[in-house]
């Protein structure tokens, strides 16, 4: 199996190409569902995140068989490439620099720009730097995103880097749609574009239509490209 793989579904959404670095992560988001998808309990994902057994080589191996078209690579779905464990591992600016040389561009999707701005001097005008947005509110977001950056500080990291990259921000989950609202308020001179979605596995009351609508109108209205999630997308 390679390691470079086409995520399905939701995930296919936010790109053709993607590489998991490590099992497990630090930043020990409360709603996370990547637990679930790799099948290991919730202690053990958040506690004891490794770099997947010996992920460099096999990346390699991976970049250089490949037979498919080389489209952007995103990194990571199931874990943060700059979690905790990057400080001194150094996993993803050696598999940046692995996707570069066999012909890949790269997105880092990360809770931790400011720890990637560590690795942009590697990134090119084809590259992409993306965070994930949920909150406003810096209390929650301590509680619901313990050891992730608070979001303010993402968009600062995101704001340090759009000078040299292309910019995007995931909009899920979804966890106040007011929150969600401010951010893009708050982000849209720094970032180029918003992929939204919604909360998902979780039971809620937020209206849905109400929450595409007015996020199309505040995109729309601030002149910013996006991508309504199919899973938001059915309630417009």
């Amino acid at each position: 199996m390679s390691i470079i793989y086409k995520p399905e579904g939701r995930a296919g959404e936010y790109a053709n190409l993607a590489v998991n670095l490590y099992r497990g992560c630090s930043n020990g988001c409360t709603y996370c569902y990547a637990p679930r998808i790799v099948r290991v309990s919730r202690e053990e994902f958040y506690t004891m995140p490794l770099p997947r057994n010996n992920i460099l080589t096999k990346l390699e191996n991976s970049a250089r068989s490949w037979k498919g078209e080389k489209h952007q690579v995103l990194l990571c779905f199931t874990c943060d490439p700059y979690q905790g464990s990057e400080k001194t591992e150094y996993i993803t600016r050696r598999a940046i620099q692995i996707l570069h040389d066999h012909g890949f561009s790269v997105c880092i999707l990360t809770k931790n720009p400011t720890l990637a701005l560590r690795d942009l001097d590697l990134l090119g005008e084809n590259d992409a730097l993306a965070t994930t947005l949920t909150l406003t509110d810096h209390e929650l977001s301590s509680r619901l995103e313990p050891r992730a950056e608070l979001p303010h500080q993402r968009i600062l990291g995101m704001a340090a880097a759009s000078s040299k990259v292309s910019t995007w921000a995931s909009l899920e989950p979804v966890i106040d749609p007011e929150q969600t609202l401010n951010l893009i308020r708050w982000s849209h001179g720094l970032i180029d574009h918003y992929k939204v979605g919604k909360m998902n596995y979780e039971k809620t009351n937020i209206d849905w239509a109400k929450f595409a609508r007015d996020a199309v109108e505040l995109l729309e209205r601030l002149g910013k490209e996006y991508l309504i999630k199919s899973d938001l997308k059915e309630y417009l």
